[in-house]
């Protein structure tokens, strides 16, 4: 695979892994539903824990393209930042545009 490739492959990764609290109400997409509505705060946990599995899944394909870079705390404020950014429209779908009742 390229390094074009890998590098889209994350891009749309994270742009669907950073959606997927909002967009379900399964506990990480596969587990049960302990409650009708889940809260912000699970929500926000699932997030962080997507956030590092498609991290981990960059640095797998970075690992087979070559060495490893050594990133300091500032990527990963970015790329933090970033997973954000690409979880808004999931966050506007679930609470500003659905309807709630």
């Amino acid at each position: 695979m390229s390094l074009t490739a890998s590098v889209w492959l994350v891009i749309i990764a994270a742009l669907i892994a950073a959606n997927l609290p909002f967009i379900n109400h399964r506990w990480l997409v596969v587990g049960p539903v302990a409650v009708p509505e889940k809260k912000l705060v699970v929500r926000l946990v699932e997030l962080f824990v997507l956030y590092l599995l498609v991290g981990g899944f960059a640095l797998l394909l970075e690992r087979r393209a070559g060495q490893i870079a050594p990133q300091g705390w500032e990527f990963y404020a970015v790329t933090g930042t970033l997973f954000l950014t690409l979880a808004f429209p999931g966050f506007v779908y679930r609470y500003l545009l659905r309807r709630h009742g």
